[in-house]
């Protein structure tokens, strides 16, 4: 693979591992015995097998991890998103599609064996406790996190209302405090920002689709609303997708009643639609869709449903092409599988569903090769396949066989150190390198007001250095940030301003120097004067 394009399969790799966690799912129970009981020879044969192994195997094995491998061989030569959800895996991935958990609310990392904390939960018990970015927390109820002897970080979690003595070092603190803490239901935020870009145009950036996201954007379109919002754009690039019925609801807001915004046909073709009701917020106001090559799922249905239907604008790069229903099926002993059961279609009829016929190895490969054949820069070279070509009721062309064109065309960034730098950007890989700034030198930030921070704070030049040189560390020692220089320093303070007044500063902030942001108030202004 070519230099300019080394960060995207690690990438692709954090994409899907999110999208295992928050695939698009409808859960179903009743299966729990359908593997051991089937009457089917082969079936048997194979549970056969497994009970040999266990009885008359000549060392110890452990038959759960065989069935665990034996089920993950399985679902391979199914298709590329039907997964195997461990027993271990089973509470994170209901809390991903619940957008909650039970806990003490904190974003951390490991920094030096101990636990760096990088940002509070908004309104959560550590929050309310008096925790903060750059602090450390080194015991749980006196007993060591660090060290040899150290405990898991699971002791952090438990049962809500239940109360853990957390002893929290301070920055340019000896002393370690005693701080009692509440655990408690623990939002997992789907809105990242809801503000208003111009005065007429109102922006919501929504990260991923849980059962939460529904009550989140209608909070923010209420909140855009009174603003006086007359258009609004939500943002779903790099949402990986979920919740089917969130993406759904969402269409909804800007679709007319009875319009169709999805259908799905199973195994015996069976065919369920589902329509637009008269409850939406924005039907007969301009609507703006930004997606990019990491867009999928239940943010193509949002898409597609806008699209086919002549309402609102796409805005960005084709997106990622999952057209595909999973399901959750129980296994009995706390794993389950999400089976494919369905695929959908767009209003249209068109499937957005990639080709996987040659294995799931082509299938991600396909994907990469959007970056070696150009097509993140010039819509030209997007390939299509003309007798998958549709008409909308307007007359607009579109085409399915592999994820949403979008209307308006916005390049990703070009070359080497550009890319290196998006990547930093949508990673997170200035948190650490601003955490550490404000464990040290950067404390008094902390008490900083927002207002301040946004109008007249400038990183300084020791922390800049910092970034480049573990920018350039490991296997990036050829890497050239020059011409830079402002990025570089707005990402850096945006990683600031998440860890000390929330994620929506630092989208605000991130939005500056956003080619796609600058291309939506061009078209938002377009419309207002048309």
């Amino acid at each position: 693979m070519k230099k300019q394009y080394l960060y995207y399969p690690l990438f692709l790799g954090i994409f899907f591992g999110l999208g295992i966690l928050i695939g698009n799912l409808l859960s179903v129970n009743g299966m729990d015995d359908a593997f051991t009981t089937s009457g089917n020879l082969k079936k048997r044969k194979l549970n056969r097998l497994i009970d040999i192994i266990d009885q008359r195997y000549v060392d110890e094995v452990n038959t759960d991890s065989i069935v665990d491998v034996t089920v993950n061989g399985i679902l391979q030569n199914l298709d590329p998103h039907s997964i195997y959800i461990s027993t271990d895996q089973a509470q994170a991935v209901a809390d991903d599609m619940r957008g909650n958990f039970v806990g003490i609310g904190i974003r951390y990392f490991v920094n030096q064996d101990t636990i760096s904390v990088l940002s509070t939960i908004k309104d959560g018990p550590s929050q309310k406790a008096g925790i903060k970015s750059g602090d450390r927390i080194l015991t749980v109820d006196g007993r060591p996190l660090y060290g040899e002897n150290k405990v898991s970080t699971d002791q952090l979690k438990g049962e809500s209302g239940s109360r853990i003595t957390l002893g929290v070092l301070k920055p340019g603190d000896s002393t370690v405090f005693n701080v009692p803490v509440t655990r408690g239901q623990i939002a997992i935020k789907s809105v990242d920002a809801a503000y208003m870009l111009t005065n007429e145009l109102g922006y919501i950036k929504v990260n991923r689709f849980a059962e939460s996201t529904t009550a989140e954007f209608n909070r923010a379109i209420d909140i855009l609303k009174r603003k006086g919002a007359q258009q609004v754009a939500v943002d779903l690039r790099d949402n990986p997708g979920g919740v089917l019925q969130a993406a759904l609801d969402m269409a909804d807001e800007f679709l007319k009643d009875d319009q169709l915004m999805l259908f799905q046909k199973d195994r015996n073709n069976k065919r369920k639609n589902s329509y637009a009701t008269s409850d939406g917020d924005f039907e007969d106001k301009p609507v703006f869709i930004l997606i990019n090559e990491n867009s999928a799922s239940a943010s193509e249905v949002v898409a597609g449903a806008l699209q086919d239907n002549d309402k609102g604008t796409i805005i960005g790069r084709r997106s990622f092409g999952k057209g595909l229903v999973q399901q959750e099926m129980q296994l009995g002993d706390g794993s389950a599988v999400r089976l494919t059961v369905a695929r959908y279609y767009t209003p249209t009829g068109r499937s957005i569903q990639r080709p996987y016929d040659s294995g799931n190895e082509d299938y991600f490969n396909e994907y990469l090769e959007r970056y070696e054949n150009g097509e993140l820069q010039d819509k030209s070279n997007i390939e299509v396949n003309d007798s998958l070509m549709y008409k909308t009721p307007a007359g607009k062309i579109v085409y399915g066989g592999g994820g949403i064109i979008p209307d308006v065309f916005v390049a990703g960034p070009k070359g080497y150190e550009n890319q290196t730098l998006d990547y930093f950007a949508r990673t997170g890989f200035a948190d650490r390198i601003a955490n550490d700034f404000l464990r040290t030198e950067g404390s008094y930030l902390r008490y900083m007001p927002e207002r301040e921070f946004v109008d007249s704070y400038q990183v300084p030049e020791t922390l800049l250095l910092e970034f480049y040189q573990r920018a350039r560390g490991g296997n990036n020692k050829s890497l050239r940030l020059t011409g830079n220089r402002e990025f570089m320093m707005l990402l850096l303070k945006a990683s600031l301003a998440e860890q000390l007044y929330g994620t929506e500063l630092k989208v605000k902030l991130l939005n500056t120097m956003d080619p796609m942001i600058d291309r939506l108030k061009e078209l938002s202004r377009d419309r207002k004067n048309a």
